[in-house]
């Protein structure tokens, strides 16, 4: 059933290891203007989703819960400890890890391929949209951990979760699942990879962490839009 996740997360794994090779040789300059030309990425990529809204009022209020149910959580905090360790155990800073575990989660996953992708393989079909975010995914994960370092290859294991609780639910709910809250999930997760853009650009210092619960509200209040 998670055959296309299991692909993605070795075409990362893979991706990962030859950027680590070139992370090791760059210059710090090097790195600096990586870090740079994903942030800027991560913004455009962020607005075309975001623009793909059908129903903005959903969007804003789940974005207006959730992150009131992150940052009651501390989801932030909870995040910046276990990178602290992680980074200690393997010798490296815990906020560059940080940076690179979060931003190559939120890239790989926030996308509407990755939801339609999960449906496709949950529905029983072949995992053809996985094949293509494998290979999208791979060539992305080079990049990135050319320029923020072994974090990228850590965050194979939030892919792998992500998308393999989307596949095993699609599969017992994916007929249900409209269009609407499919193109919802993409634009909130637009929105964050904008806030996420501005981060890496060292604009802001916005809590992004505590803004996913907004992808898991976004579900609710769009049943609950249609029902009503």
């Amino acid at each position: 059933m998670i055959t296309g996740t299991l692909i993605n997360a070795a075409a990362v794994i893979i991706g990962s290891l030859i950027g680590l090779l070139f992370h090791a040789r760059l210059p710090q300059r090097y790195t600096d203007i990586l870090f740079q030309a994903i942030g800027l990425f991560t913004i455009v990529l962020g607005i075309s989703m975001a623009l793909k809204a059908e129903v903005w009022i959903l969007v804003i209020l789940s974005l207006i819960i959730g992150a009131i149910i992150g940052e009651a959580l501390r989801m932030d905090r909870f995040f910046d400890q276990l990178a602290d360790r992680l980074g200690k155990y393997f010798g490296i800073g815990s906020g560059r890890f940080n940076e690179g575990l979060l931003t190559s989660f939120l890239l790989f996953c926030m996308g509407s391929m990755t939801v339609l992708g999960a449906i496709e393989e949950g529905l029983g079909g072949k995992p053809e949209l996985f094949y293509i975010k494998s290979l999208m995914d791979g060539i992305s994960s080079i990049a990135l951990a050319s320029g923020m370092g072994i974090g990228v290859l850590f965050s194979v294991v939030p892919l792998f979760l992500y998308q393999a609780g989307l596949t095993v639910l699609a599969a017992q709910f994916g007929s249900f699942m409209p269009e609407l809250m499919i193109t919802g999930i993409s634009a909130t997760g637009g929105v964050i990879l904008v806030g996420l853009g501005l981060n890496l650009l060292k604009i802001t210092q916005l809590r992004i962490l505590n803004l996913l619960p907004s992808l898991v509200v976004l579900v609710l209040v769009t049943f609950l839009y249609l029902a009503f």
